[in-house]
């Protein structure tokens, strides 16, 4: 039910501001004048989908390295400086992207600023702090190999997206991630860190003019442009029945993988946000009532939805007994079928809109999940209103999710893979 015009969606927070330096690079900021905090969040469009078949592992790789220190930092003095100002750092490397970030008292986010872009973007590489890391990142990977849950997540994204970088792991492949070099690892930093390919967000309690000088000073302000690589195909899920032994797998697992549209269609990604949380989110969702709460033939049961740059998708788990297996899938088969036929009361259609957009407020209430937000939006040239995914909300209908989402989750539809214990 769309919320009344006069109706403020986000009370309290106004839109970001954007800025374009000389270079090419984009600045976006946010004030939040009560936040506590400030959030300094530099986001590249520099994920593991933009790696060579040689550069398996590398986006993830240089995000561990680039701690290592700079040229004017050692290792270890980024984290130390920050954190002697009371802040803390993290980072992450996804499929489509990086970011690094700093939470940081308002009174330091300058220095800490300076700090981030000096880090970021003139990385060491050292020879000898790379063979170190290299090892860390291995024994990551060995990690996420030795996880029976992990090793069917990998082998569904294998057979649901082969072809695709989506289907391979983050991490890498182990023999390639031998063969790699810092000289190697700089040329990938050269050919993805430029001006045209970088985001610097800026969310909290924010002093603009000390950090536009900052700025202005930065080897941001002074980043070239470079060539964009060639745009990386849509995913296409393919769809599929397998099942696969895996060791110390305690129960069996259901997993169900379909394709949904990329990010960039924010109307499509909002009904397949509200359908998943019809199906999934919570005791009353359909799932979990029919499968865990009613029949008790599941342990649980989840379905999320991963919202990606060259292509969406859902993903359902449901663990269980290995003789429930048949049972669980021609449960999820009926619900489905029962949702497309009988569609769905007013109450359960307004439950899961309240549920949607809740959710989009939450991670805006503080100044790391504005940053976050604004960063991403920006990098993949999203300049929309913060108001509109909830508007979005408001323009699905129950009939039209029925027509047009609904299908897209038809379990005819999904790669599956039955996992049971060897």
């Amino acid at each position: 039910m769309p919320l009344a015009p006069s109706q403020p969606l986000l009370p309290g927070l106004a839109n970001a501001s954007d800025q374009l330096l000389a270079n090419g690079a984009t600045v976006v900021s946010l004030s939040l004048p009560d936040s506590p905090l400030v959030c300094l969040d530099f986001w590249c469009r520099a994920g593991s989908v933009f790696e060579s078949a040689a550069e398996s592992g590398m986006a993830h790789f240089l995000e561990h390295m680039v701690f290592k220190g700079s040229e004017r930092l050692g290792p270890g003095e980024f984290d130390l400086r920050i954190e002697a100002m009371g802040g803390n750092s993290n980072a992450a490397t996804g499929f489509d992207d990086v970011h690094y970030h700093v939470l940081i008292p308002p009174e330091a986010a300058a220095e800490a600023l300076d700090l981030l872009l000096d880090l970021v973007l003139h990385p060491r590489l050292d020879a000898a702090a790379f063979d170190m890391e290299r090892q860390v990142v291995l024994e990551e990977l060995a990690q996420s190999e030795d996880q029976p849950d992990e090793i069917a997540l990998q082998q569904l994204l294998r057979l649901g997206c082969p072809e695709h970088a989506y289907g391979e792991p983050i991490l890498g492949q182990r023999e390639l991630l031998l063969e790699q070099t810092p000289a190697a690892m700089a040329a990938f930093h050269r050919r993805l860190y430029g001006a045209n390919r970088c985001v610097l967000a800026m969310g909290g309690a924010l002093e603009l003019e000390t950090l536009a000088e900052r700025i202005d000073a930065s080897g941001l302000a002074q980043l070239p442009l470079v060539e964009e690589p060639c745009r990386r195909p849509a995913l296409l899920v393919q769809p599929g029945e397998h099942r696969i032994e895996v060791p110390r797998l305690e129960s069996a697992r259901l997993l169900m993988l379909w394709g949904l549209p990329p990010a960039s269609q924010l109307h499509d990604v909002m009904g397949a946000d509200l359908l998943t949380t019809v199906l999934a989110e919570g005791r009353r969702s359909r799932l979990v009532e029919r499968l865990r709460e009613q029949l008790r033939i599941v342990e649980s049961i989840d379905l999320d939805l991963h919202v990606m740059e060259f292509g969406s998708f859902a993903l359902l788990e449901a663990i269980c007994e290995t003789e429930e297996l048949a049972s669980v899938r021609k449960a999820i088969d009926a619900v489905w079928y029962e949702l497309l036929q009988e569609g769905m009361a007013e109450v359960e259609w307004q439950r899961a809109q309240r549920l949607v957009a809740n959710g989009y407020r939450f991670g805006l209430e503080a100044a790391g999940g504005v940053a976050g937000l604004i960063g991403n939006n920006r990098l993949w040239g999203r300049h929309h209103r913060l108001e509109l995914p909830l508007e979005e909300i408001g323009c699905w209908s129950a009939s039209e999710l029925l027509q047009q989402a609904v299908p897209l989750l038809d379990p005819s539809r999904a790669c599956v893979l039955e996992a049971v214990p060897a």
